[in-house]
């Protein structure tokens, strides 16, 4: 699914995954924030209801642009200015777009996933080492035989 966002007096046209650079807004690295002003959301030809649509995104860092330099020049004046800029920028990835109930029901899902993953992975993990174990050593009895042997 696809949305366009207007964030910092432009337009962006994003998907879940993609990383853009906007004009600075409030927060930290590792901040999520929603992106309030969806202009257009679909998923390939058919479009969705933009006011249902949320676009939610992590920042990444706060960061500056390129440096534009400024410079001005009057003919046959002896006058010359050298100014330059660089502009403030938040650095962003689209965590999801989405309706607020799919996201809702995918947070929900993501939080109680991890929590029940360790516990189911873990009987798996012990039930194999004691199994493994035992094959190594079979292995390595008749290499040293065979190696006694040839001395």
């Amino acid at each position: 699914m696809f949305a366009v966002v207007r964030t910092g007096g432009k337009q962006y046209r994003v998907a879940a995954g993609d990383k853009i650079a906007v004009e600075k807004l409030a927060g930290d690295a590792g901040d999520t924030i929603n992106l309030g002003d969806v202009l257009l959301a679909g998923e390939g030809d058919s479009l969705a209801d933009a006011a249902k649509v949320i676009v939610s995104a992590e920042i990444i860092a706060q960061a500056k642009s390129e440096k534009v330099t400024v410079f001005k020049k009057r003919r046959r004046h002896n006058y010359r200015r050298k100014a330059g800029h660089r502009q403030q920028m938040t650095l962003l990835r689209i965590v999801s777009v989405g309706d607020e109930k799919k996201s809702e029901k995918k947070a929900a899902a993501k939080d109680e996933a991890p929590k029940a993953a360790p516990k189911a992975a873990a009987p798996k993990a012990d039930a194999a080492k004691p199994a493994a174990a035992p094959k190594t050593a079979t292995k390595a009895a008749p290499k040293k035989a065979a190696a006694k042997s040839a001395e």
